[in-house]
C-alpha cells in the first residue's frame, strides 16, 4: 500500500459538503483521530466524510482544522487509522464492505465466474434431490389413488364350453376362445412349479413389483441382448386379465399400480391361478387346461414335470417353441425346457435324480378345428336344445362359456351307431350313378329304458355337410311305428270292439283294405292297406305282424281317438307334435314325431310302462364347482304294466314272424315295429330289448331344395321299407352296443285274456240284409251277425257295400268292388287269391297270388284282375303303413 494519498471521487455526502461526524472529537495538531465502529449502517470515519465501500479515500479536513482521515474496513473489531503529520493522510489498506448496509453484516460471497458457474453446489444437489423425492411421492400417491382395479377384459373372461361323454372323453368344445378355467387344485404341482421356475421363481416371497428385474430387463434390451420382460407374474396377470397386450406408457403405468393394489388385496395362490388360466400357450389354447388338452391330450391335473416344463417354456415363445409346427426350433425349445427343469431343481421342487431321468416330452400332432364335423355338431345341437328347453341355462349364459357339460352319451355306443349306419346304408349308396341315392338321410337314437338316459344318437352323415339333425327333426311321418300306441291305449282303457268284445292280442278284426271304419261320426274314412292287400278276418297280433291299416284305424275309433292321443303323450310323444290329431288316421302314423321322441316312447314300453324323464345331461360344472341344478330323474307309471307288457308281447311277434324278422340278427330277445311314411318318404324301425330302446329312420330329402323325396329306387331297390335298412341298422347297432351285456329275456305281465284264443264272430245267415251303416247299402250276405269292425251283414273277407243289383256267387275278388250290374264268379281265398272277374275291377289295387306284401315282408306273385279299371275310393298312392 502506498503512503501517498490517492485522489478519490467525493462521496455523495462529501460532494454536498456534509461530512459524517465522528463519534469522538479529533484533536487538532495531534495527528490522531479516534477509531470508529461500523454499526447500524454508520462507518467509523474521519470527519471528511464516508467513502465508497472497499476503497481508501482521502478525507476532506474540516474548515480550520487541516486534519484528514481515511475510513476503515467493516470488521467485528474496531479498526484504527494512523495519520502522519498534520495535513497528511494515510490511505486505508482495505475498504469497508457494505458500508451503506451498516456495521456488523457479513459480506457477500464473491460471484462464481467461468466454468465454476456450471457446477452445482452441494446445496443445489441436496435441494433438487429433496424436491424430486417429494414430487415422486406425490405422483405415486396420486397414481395409487386414481388408478382403480378395473373389471376383467372381455377376452380374459371368454371361455369355451366343454362337452363330454359319460366317461369323461371329450366330444367337442365350442366358443370363440379355447379356454377352460380351472382351480389351482386342478393343476398339478409339477406344472405349477414349472411355470414358477420359468417365469418368477421368487413369486411367493417378492412384492408385486421387482425394480431390479425391470432395470435388468431394460438394460438387456437396450444393450442388444434381446427384448426381455422384467414383469413379475402379478404384473403379467394384470396385463392378461385386466388390461391388454398393447405396448404403451399408459398401459405400463396402469399395470404398475394395479399390480401393487392387487398384491395387497389378493392372495398369491389366486393370482397364480388367474395367471395360469389367462396365459396364451399357442395352438389357440388360452390357459393351462386348454394347453394340456391341445399338446398332450390330458387334463392339467395329470401333467407331469416334463410336460409341465414344456408348457412353461411355451410362455416365452408360444409359436416358436411348438416343436411340431417348427421342428427347426427344437434345439431352442429343449434348451428352454432344460432351463425350466434346472430351475425346479435349484428351488428344491424337483430332485436331481428325477431331473436326470426325464426325457423331452414330444407333444402330439396339432389337430385342426373339428368342433362341428362328423356327429359333433349334431350332438352339440341336441344338448343345447335340451338345456334351453328345460331352462337349465339360457343362450346368453351358454355363450359366455366356461361350462363343463358331462352328457349321458356313451362313446362306445355312439361309435357303434355310426358304424352300423355306415355298414348297412351309407356304404351301399352310389349317388354318382344312382341319382336317388342323393336323397338318403338317416337318423337314430338309443335310450336306456330303466333310466331314460340317451346313450347314443345319429344325426346324419356329417354336420358340416348336412346340418339338420335327423335324430331331433320333427317333419317326417312316423308311419306304422305309431300302431303300438293304439293297442296300448286299448288295454290301458279296457276298450272293447263295436260289439262289446275286449280288445286283446287275439281279438279278430276285418282286415279288408279300404273298409270304412265304424262308429266314427266324422267324415267317412276307409284306409287302404299296404299294396291294397285284403286280409279278411285277422287277429290283432297278426294285424300287427302285417301292419294292417284297416284294423288299427277301426281300433282307434273303438278306443276313442282322444284316449289314443293321450296315451301317446303319456308314453313320451310331445303334446305339440304336428298332426298328432284325434282322428282314425292317426293309427297310420300321420304324426311327425322325431326319432328321439319315438325312442323315448318305446323306452317307456320297454320299462313296463314307467316313463323316465329322458335326459342328455349328467352333470354341469363351472370353475370346478357343480353350479347347475339339473331336473330330478323321476319315473312315473305312464300306463299300466299290463298295457305296456301286452304291447311288448305282440311286438315280439313282429320280430319273430312279421315285418321285422331282420331284427333277429341282434342275437337277443327283441320287440319292435316297422313303419313306412306316405309315398315311402321315410322308413322306420322302432324296437327294444330289455336293456336298450332304439329307433332308426331312413328319410328322403333333396339336398338342394330340402323337399321331401320318395325312397323309391334307393340302392337300386324298388323301395325301402321299415323291414329293410332301418331294421338292419338297428340289429347291428343293438348287437354291438350290448355285446358286453348279458342276454336277458322280457319279464312280462299280460292283461287278462291276452293268451286266450277268440272264436271268430258268428256269420249265421239272417232272413234279410241289414244296413247298419246308414248309407243305403247292404251286405252281400243276408242275415247273420255283423263282425265287429266290419260293415253289418258282411261275411269276414267280403268287401263292404256292393252295388244294389249285383249278385255274387262265392266271395268277391279281394280288393275289388264290382261295378253296377257286374257279377263276380269263382272263389278267392280271403287275403290273396284272385278269381276270374267278369265286369268287375280291382278298385285301385292289386292282389297277391296267395301271398301278402307288408312292411318289410315279401308277398307272393302280384297279379291284377281282368277287366277295365273304374273309379273307386282309395286312400291314395303310397298309403302310410
Amino acid at each position: 500500500m502506498s503512503d501517498e494519498p490517492q485522489p478519490q471521487q467525493p462521496t455523495e455526502a462529501g460532494a454536498k459538503g456534509e461530512p459524517q461526524a465522528a463519534d469522538d472529537d479529533a484533536t487538532a495538531g495531534s495527528g490522531t483521530v479516534n477509531s470508529g465502529t461500523a454499526e447500524s449502517g454508520t462507518a467509523g470515519s474521519v470527519e471528511s466524510g464516508a467513502t465508497k465501500p472497499g476503497t481508501a479515500k482521502s478525507a476532506t479536513p474540516k474548515s480550520g482544522t487541516g486534519a484528514s482521515g481515511t475510513p476503515e474496513p467493516a470488521a467485528a473489531e474496531p479498526a484504527t487509522v494512523e495519520f502522519g503529520t498534520v495535513g497528511e493522510a494515510n490511505v486505508a489498506e482495505a475498504a469497508v464492505p457494505e458500508a451503506a448496509a451498516g456495521a456488523g453484516k457479513k459480506p457477500k460471497r464473491p460471484k462464481r465466474t467461468g466454468w465454476r458457474r456450471l457446477v452445482p453446489t452441494w446445496r443445489m444437489v441436496l435441494g433438487t434431490f429433496v424436491i424430486g423425492v417429494l414430487l415422486l411421492a406425490g405422483l405415486f400417491f396420486l397414481g395409487y389413488s386414481m388408478v382403480k382395479i378395473p373389471p376383467a377384459n372381455a377376452l380374459a373372461t371368454k371361455q369355451s364350453n366343454v362337452y363330454l361323454y359319460a366317461d369323461g372323453t371329450e366330444i367337442a368344445r365350442d366358443g370363440e376362445v379355447n379356454r377352460e378355467n380351472v382351480t389351482l387344485a386342478q393343476i398339478s404341482k409339477d406344472a405349477q412349479h414349472a411355470v414358477l421356475a420359468a417365469e418368477d421363481r421368487d413369486f411367493y416371497s417378492e412384492s408385486a413389483i421387482d425394480p431390479k428385474a425391470m432395470l435388468r430387463a431394460g438394460w438387456n434390451t437396450a444393450t442388444g441382448k434381446g427384448k426381455q420382460s422384467g414383469s413379475t407374474i402379478t404384473q403379467q396377470y394384470v396385463k392378461n386379465y385386466y388390461l391388454g397386450q398393447e405396448q404403451t406408457v399408459t398401459r405400463k403405468v396402469k399395470e404398475f399400480f394395479i399390480a401393487i393394489k392387487l398384491d395387497r388385496e389378493t392372495s398369491k395362490d389366486k393370482i397364480l391361478e388367474g395367471y395360469l388360466n389367462t396365459s396364451f400357450f399357442g395352438r389357440n389354447a388360452y390357459g393351462i387346461q386348454a394347453a394340456a388338452r391341445a399338446y398332450y391330450g390330458v387334463d392339467a391335473t395329470d401333467l407331469d414335470a416334463a410336460q409341465g416344463a414344456y408348457l412353461a417354456s411355451l410362455l416365452n415363445a408360444p409359436s416358436e417353441y411348438d416343436v411340431v409346427a417348427h421342428p427347426e426350433n427344437k434345439a431352442a425349445a429343449e434348451a428352454r425346457w432344460s432351463y425350466v427343469l434346472n430351475g425346479m431343481v435349484k428351488q428344491g421342487w424337483l430332485s436331481p435324480s428325477a431331473r436326470a431321468a426325464l426325457k423331452f416330452p414330444m407333444p402330439r400332432q396339432a389337430t385342426h378345428s373339428v368342433v362341428l364335423s362328423g356327429q359333433r355338431g349334431y350332438l352339440l345341437d341336441a344338448i343345447k336344445d335340451y338345456l334351453f328347453e328345460n331352462k337349465i341355462v339360457d343362450a346368453d349364459e351358454l355363450r359366455a362359456g366356461g361350462y363343463r357339460i358331462t352328457t349321458t352319451l356313451q362313446k362306445s355306443k355312439q361309435d357303434a351307431f355310426v358304424k352300423a349306419v355306415d355298414d348297412q346304408l351309407m356304404s351301399k349308396l352310389d349317388p354318382k350313378n344312382n341319382p336317388e341315392d342323393r336323397y338318403v338321410r338317416a337318423g337314430g337314437a338309443a335310450v336306456d329304458p330303466k333310466t331314460g338316459k340317451v346313450v347314443a344318437m345319429y344325426g346324419g352323415i356329417d354336420y358340416v355337410k348336412q346340418y339338420t339333425n335327423n335324430a331331433t327333426r320333427g317333419d317326417f311321418q312316423v308311419g306304422s311305428t305309431f300302431k303300438p300306441f293304439v293297442f296300448t291305449a286299448a288295454v290301458q282303457n279296457e276298450a272293447v270292439t263295436q260289439d262289446g268284445r275286449t280288445i286283446t292280442p287275439n281279438t279278430v278284426y276285418s282286415g279288408e283294405s279300404e273298409r270304412p271304419v265304424e262308429g266314427w261320426s266324422g267324415e267317412e274314412y276307409a284306409p287302404e292297406n299296404e299294396d291294397g292287400v285284403n286280409y279278411g278276418p285277422i287277429t290283432v297280433r297278426e294285424a300287427t305282424d302285417k301292419s294292417v291299416n284297416s284294423v288299427y284305424a277301426q281300433m282307434v275309433v273303438d278306443v276313442g281317438p282322444a284316449k289314443v292321443k293321450q296315451t301317446a303323450i303319456d308314453l313320451g310323444i310331445p303334446a305339440d307334435t304336428k298332426d298328432l290329431t284325434p282322428y282314425p288316421s292317426m293309427a297310420l302314423g300321420t304324426a311327425t314325431a322325431s326319432v328321439l321322441d319315438m325312442a323315448e316312447a318305446y323306452a317307456t314300453l320297454a320299462n313296463h310302462g314307467k316313463h323316465g324323464t329322458y335326459t342328455l345331461v349328467e352333470k354341469i360344472t363351472k370353475g370346478g364347482q357343480d353350479v347347475i341344478q339339473l331336473p330330478q330323474a323321476e319315473q312315473r307309471q305312464a300306463v299300466s304294466r299290463e298295457a305296456a307288457d301286452t304291447t311288448t308281447s305282440i311286438l315280439q311277434s313282429v320280430v319273430e314272424n312279421g315285418t321285422a324278422t331282420a331284427a333277429q340278427a341282434a342275437g337277443r330277445p327283441a320287440a319292435g315295429k316297422t313303419g313306412t311314411a306316405e309315398e315311402d318318404r321315410a322308413a322306420w324301425f322302432a324296437g327294444y330289448t330289455p336293456e336298450l330302446a332304439t329307433v332308426v329312420s331312413v328319410m328322403g330329402q333333396d339336398p338342394e331344395t330340402a323337399e321331401h323325396k320318395s325312397l323309391y329306387g334307393v340302392m337300386g331297390l324298388d323301395r325301402i321299407n321299415g323291414g329293410g335298412a332301418p331294421t338292419d341298422i338297428w340289429a347291428q347297432f343293438t348287437h354291438d352296443a350290448l355285446k358286453d351285456t348279458p342276454v336277458s329275456d322280457f319279464d312280462l305281465e299280460l292283461e287278462e285274456g291276452a293268451e286266450e284264443t277268440q272264436a271268430p264272430p258268428s256269420t249265421e245267415p239272417s232272413d234279410e240284409a241289414t244296413d247298419d251303416t246308414g248309407d243305403g247299402n247292404t251286405g252281400g250276405t243276408t242275415g247273420g251277425t255283423a263282425t265287429p269292425g266290419q260293415t253289418a251283414g258282411q261275411t269276414p273277407g267280403q268287401n263292404q257295400g256292393q252295388t244294389t243289383g249285383g249278385t255274387s256267387t262265392g266271395t268277391t275278388t279281394t280288393g275289388g268292388t264290382p261295378t253296377t250290374g257286374g257279377t263276380t264268379t269263382g272263389n278267392t281265398a280271403d287275403g290273396g287269391g284272385t278269381g276270374d272277374t267278369t265286369g268287375s275291377t280291382a278298385d285301385g289295387g292289386t292282389t297277391g297270388d296267395g301271398g301278402t306284401t307288408t312292411d318289410g315282408g315279401t308277398g307272393g306273385d302280384v297279379g291284377t284282375t281282368d277287366g277295365t279299371d273304374t273309379a273307386g275310393t282309395t286312400f291314395g298312392q303310397g298309403t302310410l303303413r
